[in-house]
């Protein structure tokens, strides 16, 4: 029995699920041919700093898995075994950096990140990651199935060994192909690209022909060596030299006009379409011909881009995780998060900001920030602050009421010359001896 059985039967009759019909993907095999593949697509400097810049983001923020204790504490649960696969290593060769740059590199590419699961026992061991060409597909029984084809193994797998994140897509088995169904958009920028580099080549000039003189006719042979004198002198390299031409023949040099090309202005629109594809600001590929609306400060673009490019994909992974990787009694507790201050560690201004919020009004201490420093702790840095003197949120209403005893006596001082128990003393020792009788004495009561 061929175990592959069903993958034949599948391409046969292509439906995955949702809008993933067989009309549809009839339609994209047709076109199959014209459509520029995800390593002709990064020949464009503008896919490339694309997928480059939110795959290479995403690698440097950390991803820890935390325990929830209650409903506002949690900590490191880094006793788990999954906490050294996600934060530091997830596999033998990778990094955890360059394991989720990869990941969203093939999310960015074909929509689709998969890698297997290695067990020991019941243990997850490790997380390898597969060609994201996997094919996915459901069997008899509905139940998901993953075709395995990777330096030369081929198997099928079962979605209990499989961890596999999704992209944009219509709530189907995959994620869809961001170059494929931009075929048209890419194929177009990769044409400019092409007819620049040949103006390029041929020194900022286009094609032109030889007239020759009235009356007179060249055979073949003289046509041919013509056309052999013509290469040498074609291209870049060759400009700046004079060409002689035979008698009787003149040069007849074509004309165009760069705006009316709008050769440059073409190449600059391609750069919108394609960022407009990952929804990256141009400007964070090197495009600044149009200014960004996401403010001017390195904290504010950053925000931008975290709320609208980046974070789709961080909570496709954080919710893959725990959906994929944990045990289900483990989903009530456990949960992984990236850590987006990373974000901020060369913006300086930003960290002095964040920690000044935190340790003027009580929702970080003092070691905390040193934490992220990769500073030592500090003694007595435990204790949370608020902005009035800094002083311990336990002893804020004592604080409180001695100032007010304070700022009490400065009025008094100020209106009267004196404490108010003063004042009261010196009125009932003068309302006692107003008859003639002994004034009020405290000192002999």
């Amino acid at each position: 029995m061929n175990p592959f059985g069903w993958i034949a039967s599948w391409a046969q009759n292509p439906k995955i699920s949702g809008r993933d019909s067989k009309e549809t993907l009839a339609a994209y095999v047709n076109r199959a041919a014209a459509r520029p593949t995800v390593d002709g697509s990064l020949a464009l400097s503008t896919a490339w700093s694309c997928i480059r810049l939110l795959s290479e983001t995403t690698g440097t923020l950390p991803l820890p898995l935390y325990r929830k204790l209650s409903q506002d504490k949690r900590e490191l649960a880094s006793d788990h075994p999954l906490y050294g696969l996600l934060h530091d290593s997830p596999n033998a060769w990778q990094t955890a950096a360059e394991y989720w740059e990869g990941q969203v590199a093939h999310l960015c590419g074909w929509g689709n990140a998969f890698s297997e699961q290695k067990f020991i026992g019941d243990r997850l061991v490790a997380l390898e990651p597969l060609p994201p060409t996997t094919m996915v597909a459901r069997d008899t029984n509905g139940n998901l199935r993953y075709a395995v084809n990777d330096r030369g193994r081929r198997e099928m797998l079962p979605a209990s060994k499989i961890f596999h994140v999704r992209g944009f897509g219509f709530g189907g088995d995959v994620g869809l192909s961001p170059i494929q169904y931009n075929w048209r958009t890419l194929r177009g920028s990769i044409a400019a690209e092409e007819a620049a580099v040949q103006f390029m080549e041929g020194g900022l000039q286009i094609a032109g022909f030889a007239k020759e003189a009235p009356g007179g006719k060249s055979t073949t042979e003289q046509r041919r060596e013509l056309m052999e004198l013509f290469a040498e002198f074609m291209g870049s390299k060759s400009s700046g030299k004079v060409m002689p031409l035979p008698t009787g023949w003149d040069w007849v040099q074509l004309t165009m006009n760069p705006e009316d090309a709008q050769l440059l202005e073409t190449r600059g629109f391609n750069v919108e379409q394609v960022c407009r594809i990952y929804r990256v600001p141009p400007f964070m590929v090197g495009h600044s011909q149009n200014s960004t609306s996401w403010g001017t400060g390195l904290e504010q673009q950053n925000t931008g881009f975290l709320t609208y490019s980046l974070r789709p994909y961080l909570v496709r992974i954080e919710q893959a995780v725990k959906k994929q990787l944990l045990k289900p009694g483990e989903r009530m507790s456990l949960y992984a998060e990236f850590v987006l201050e990373g974000l901020l560690r060369a913006d300086s201004a930003g960290r002095a900001a964040l920690y000044a919020s935190g340790g003027q009004n009580g929702w970080m201490t003092r070691n905390e920030m040193r934490r992220r420093e990769n500073l030592p702790p500090a003694e007595g840095g435990d204790v949370l602050t608020v902005q009035s003197n800094l002083i311990p949120l336990d002893r804020l209403e004592a604080q409180a009421s001695s100032g007010e005893q304070q700022l009490r006596s400065a009025m008094m001082n100020l209106l009267f010359g004196r404490d108010l128990d003063a004042l009261i003393d010196q009125r009932l020792s003068t309302r006692m001896g107003h008859n003639g009788g002994p004034p009020f004495d405290p000192s002999k009561e």
